[in-house]
Order: C-alpha cells, then sequence, then structure tokens
C-alpha cells in the first residue's frame, strides 16, 4: 500500500493531483471538493499528501482498476475512511461530498445536523440521516466548535466542482486567489443555474462582468 507521496504537483485537472518523482515517475491521486481550490495554488511546488490505495471495478467487473486517494493529514485520511463506511457513501461519492473541512462535517453529525449534511454535494436527506445514525458517537475527535452544536461554516455554491475549477483557472491567469473567488461568487450570483454551472459558463460570466 502507498501511504504517503512527496513530489512537485504538477497539475490539478477536476479531482486529480498529479504529484512528480523525482525518479521521473508520476502519481495521479484523487482529492477531496476541499482541498482542490487550495492545492491550485501550489502548482510547481512540492507538497506531501496522505494516501490509501483502493481497487475500483470497471463496469462489466472484468477486471480492477488501482487509484491512489490523497490528503493533507493522516487525520483527514482517517476521517475519510470512517466516512466511506456509510451505506450509499462510495470513494467518488465520498470525495465530491467531502466539500468542507472535516472539523465542519464531523460537528455536523455530531450535532444531529441533518440540515447542514444536506448542503454538502451528493448528500440528500435520507443519506443524510444515515450519516448521522451511523457515525454519530464515532467522530467526536474530528469535530471542531462547541460541542453539540454544529459550526457556522456551511459549504456554499464555492465548493462545486465547475466554481473550483473557474478559480483555479483564474489563478493559473495570473489572479490572486482572493479575488478569483471574489470574481467566481459574482459570477455564480448572476447565473440562473448556478448549481450546475461549469467552469466554462463561471469563467465566461466572470469576464463579462469584469468588462461590464
Amino acid at each position: 500500500m502507498i501511504a504517503r507521496v512527496h513530489g512537485k504537483l504538477e497539475t490539478i485537472d477536476g479531482s486529480v493531483a498529479v504529484i512528480g518523482l523525482d525518479s521521473g515517475l508520476a502519481y495521479a491521486v484523487h482529492v477531496p471538493a476541499f482541498l482542490v481550490s487550495e492545492l491550485a495554488e501550489s502548482t510547481g511546488i512540492s507538497i506531501t499528501l496522505h494516501t490509501m490505495q483502493i481497487f475500483e471495478a470497471t463496469a462489466q467487473g472484468s477486471h480492477m482498476t488501482p487509484r491512489l486517494i490523497g490528503f493533507r493529514t493522516k487525520e483527514e485520511r482517517r476521517f475519510f475512511e470512517l466516512f466511506t463506511t456509510v451505506k450509499g457513501l462510495g470513494t467518488r461519492r465520498g470525495l465530491r461530498a467531502m466539500a468542507a473541512p472535516i472539523g465542519e462535517i464531523a460537528q455536523a453529525i455530531a450535532s444531529r445536523d441533518v440540515v447542514w449534511l444536506q448542503k454538502l454535494p451528493e448528500i440528500g436527506k435520507r443519506l443524510a440521516e444515515t450519516v448521522v445514525a451511523e457515525l454519530h458517537g464515532k467522530v467526536d475527535g474530528f469535530s471542531t466548535g462547541v460541542p453539540g452544536q454544529a459550526t457556522e461554516a456551511k459549504p456554499t455554491l464555492m465548493t462545486g466542482d465547475g466554481a473550483q475549477q473557474a478559480v483555479a483557472a483564474l489563478v493559473r491567469l495570473g489572479e490572486a486567489k482572493a479575488d478569483a473567488e471574489r470574481k467566481v461568487e459574482r459570477a455564480l450570483a448572476s447565473h440562473p443555474k448556478a448549481t450546475k454551472a461549469s467552469a466554462d459558463e463561471l469563467l465566461a460570466a466572470a469576464f463579462a462582468l469584469g468588462a461590464a
């Protein structure tokens, strides 16, 4: 099992970070949603990701494909392993659902805040209730804030894949991250279907608003 990868972050494409090693090898590492925009600022810099290796079956089930999942800390990795024990939360769905830091998710679970959990991508009412039922009492070591009270921070539209990719693209074009996020937030506010907006649509809206 590959437990840790250290090397230069070559690219971040969607939810996949490509880490280049000094040996010339490069690993494609899938990361949770909340890490995508953060890693976009680290392109070209050496980073360390704590990893776990899984094997996914193809649609036909004829063979298994190995995949690496990466996190900034061992604690994040442990939380993901626990989070994805919930029935209905597989690896890919779990990565997309982790659009907020683990402390906030754990606090919502500890305080049985089903409404807050439904703000996460991929989490509907029934799955949120299942997460609370299966993990309540198991996440106390991960939670933040006042015991029994969910943190005030909420996942927003900015945690969606389209928004994160748009921010990353603006950063690559030379924007400071804070400015890029403000532009994408304005684009989201102007988009009639913000929850389904693609990165290209948000970039077009951001440029149009900037020129207005």
